[in-house]
């Protein structure tokens, strides 16, 4: 059977629940970029189980998209199904220093939520534009902290079992902006222990964080931090060292800003956001000798292009 054969017998499995040419660049802070063939938004984890059993025996790639905070979708779309969570997924529960978190929930609501609570942790989530589920998926951090340090379990749904199961953190096996976690699992829960705190000390260590990255950081259409950092250096210093602040290629460039951003223009190209990744990582490996990786997901290119992330 055919790749286009297996998505016609999907949605015909999936019935009403599955969208043809579902939006999905503009589910990314890009903003740019084509469409999954199919989409899927399941509510609960029943629902989520019922799509790893349609996939069954099928070759339909598949994405989990989150907030699409660390993802750039080609402009020729995804040729697969895309995953996202529906509402019923961005659940909280604070019971003491314990946090039970959906792995839809918006990262900045946690951060919010728990400080006001009196719970010490998580202020730095609040600058983080995603969710919890892709937190845990890539161990996200920022200020001093990251998702595994205060972590304690998770909960996945695997799409190609059709199974559920609890993790205690160290099945993730965490690194930096990295984990365990398979592209057919599904983070929809997770659970942290926190540190008793003040909520007005936690409200102004929030304060600060948001003020810190609106004078260091641009605004617009951008994933954050294009490329990790090279051990002892950062991507940043060595972009702008070699000159490419304001690089453009057709509506993406280099911020002026900050060097590790690349910015996309409204209603512009993410292929043109792709070149500017290509061009900066090129520059910097003649100039330095550094080869950078990117930490965003790219989705829908051809592998010379996107550092073997992604479908």
């Amino acid at each position: 059977m055919s790749r286009d054969n297996d998505l016609d017998e999907l949605a015909a499995r999936l019935g009403p629940a599955a969208v043809r040419d579902a939006p999905l660049g503009v589910r990314t802070t890009y903003r740019v970029g084509g469409a999954a063939a199919l989409g899927v938004e399941p509510d609960d984890e029943t629902a989520l189980l019922d799509v790893a059993r349609a996939l069954a025996g099928l070759d339909v790639p598949v994405l989990v998209v989150g907030n699409g905070s660390n993802m750039l979708v080609a402009d020729a779309g995804f040729a697969g199904l895309a995953v996202v969570l529906g509402a019923g997924f961005e659940g909280l529960s604070i019971v003491g220093t314990e946090v039970r978190a959906g792995g839809a929930l918006a990262l900045p609501t946690l951060a919010r939520r728990t400080a006001s609570a009196g719970l010490s942790g998580l202020e730095w989530a609040v600058g983080v534009p995603g969710t919890v589920g892709g937190a845990v998926r890539m161990n996200a951090g920022g200020h001093g902290s990251d998702t595994v340090a205060t972590l304690v379990a998770y909960r996945v749904v695997d799409l190609v079992t059709a199974t559920s199961a609890d993790h205690p953190v160290v099945h993730l096996a965490a690194g930096y902006r990295h984990t365990s976690i398979t592209s057919g699992e599904v983070v929809v829960g997770a659970t942290h222990h926190l540190a008793p705190g003040d909520p007005a000390a936690g409200r102004a260590a929030i304060d600060e964080i948001v003020r810190w990255r609106r004078a260091n950081q641009p605004g617009g259409a951008n994933a954050g931090s294009v490329f990790t950092n090279p051990e002892g250096d950062s991507a940043g210093r060595l972009i702008e060292a070699c000159g490419l602040k304001g690089l453009r290629i057709g509506t993406a460039e280099v911020s002026a800003k900050h060097a590790n951003f690349i910015q996309a223009a409204k209603g512009g190209s993410a292929d043109d956001v792709r070149l500017v990744m290509d061009r900066v990582r090129a520059e910097v490996a003649r100039a330095t000798g550094v080869e950078l990786t990117t930490e965003v997901r790219m989705v829908g290119f051809d592998r010379s292009s996107r550092d073997g992330t992604g479908p």
